[in-house]
């Protein structure tokens, strides 16, 4: 009878292991500090700024992030830079890229606010714009210093304003989408004005803050601050304990 009891000990010990393979891996959603384009950005700023300028390897980084920016930005945004790729106009090409990541940043904060109450992806989001900023800060900052720090601190009040879920309540914290629409359009504003950008929206996004991206990251099942992907676990060991007690029953008989 004991042998019996361990052993579906056991069996329910490994099926929850394959059910939830790593639960500190649980929350992870791809490095929300990586940003495809930002980082070609810098790349290929970082080949037209050798001597003289590099347009034959600025072209083969673009050509990596030619499809996403299409995709999310659509064919004027491309076109724009390989204009001056071709044209082999070093600023222009550099100006271009830099209003690019601004509209990445704009495409990022404005999905994590039309889902506002999808806490892990909205993070994610504005990680990644985020990390976009960081890659202009630099060049806001050479310029406008004042302007670089409240943009860096309104980041920091997005994050705040998403709240937390929490783990079955436990740590949870109201989210506030008022301040999130405030400290949004601060950022995009200063942005729009400091790159002279007649508009920062887009016309149709080609993602959404549901959907999943091609990045690596944990699909929505894993998400175990969800309390409905906890159900399937659940259910599962009722079953087991179900097993072992009308095992154990049926022996005493």
């Amino acid at each position: 009878m004991k042998k019996r009891i361990l052993s579906s000990v056991f069996l329910l010990t490994l099926i929850c292991t394959l059910a939830v393979p790593d639960l500190a891996q649980a929350y992870s959603y791809g490095d929300p500090t990586e940003e495809k384009v930002a980082e070609a950005y810098s790349e290929m700023s970082a080949k037209l700024n050798e001597s003289p300028p590099n347009f034959e390897e600025a072209n083969k980084i673009f050509a990596s992030v030619k499809d996403e920016i299409q995709l999310h930005m659509g064919d004027d945004a491309v076109q724009a830079v390989q204009n001056e790729i071709d044209n082999e106009d070093k600023e222009a090409v550099i100006t271009n890229m830099q209003q690019v990541l601004v509209l990445n940043i704009s495409r990022r904060l404005e999905n994590a606010e039309s889902d506002f109450e999808e806490y892990d992806t909205t993070r994610k989001l504005v990680g990644k714009a985020d990390a976009t900023y960081k890659t202009l800060s630099p060049v806001v900052k050479e310029t406008n210093a004042e302007l670089d720090d409240t943009i860096k601190n309104e980041f920091e009040v997005l994050l705040d304003s998403l709240g937390n879920p929490g783990l079955f309540g436990v740590g949870e914290k109201e989210s506030n989408e008022e301040q999130f629409a405030e400290s949004k359009k601060v950022i995009l504003d200063g942005l729009k004005d400091h790159f002279d950008m007649k508009s920062v929206e887009i016309g149709h996004f080609g993602e959404s803050a549901t959907e999943e991206e091609t990045t690596g990251e944990k699909t929505d099942w894993t998400d175990l601050s969800q309390l409905s992907n906890w159900l399937p676990l659940i259910i599962l060991v009722v079953i087991i304990v179900g097993v072992v007690i009308y095992t154990a029953r049926k022996r005493r008989r």
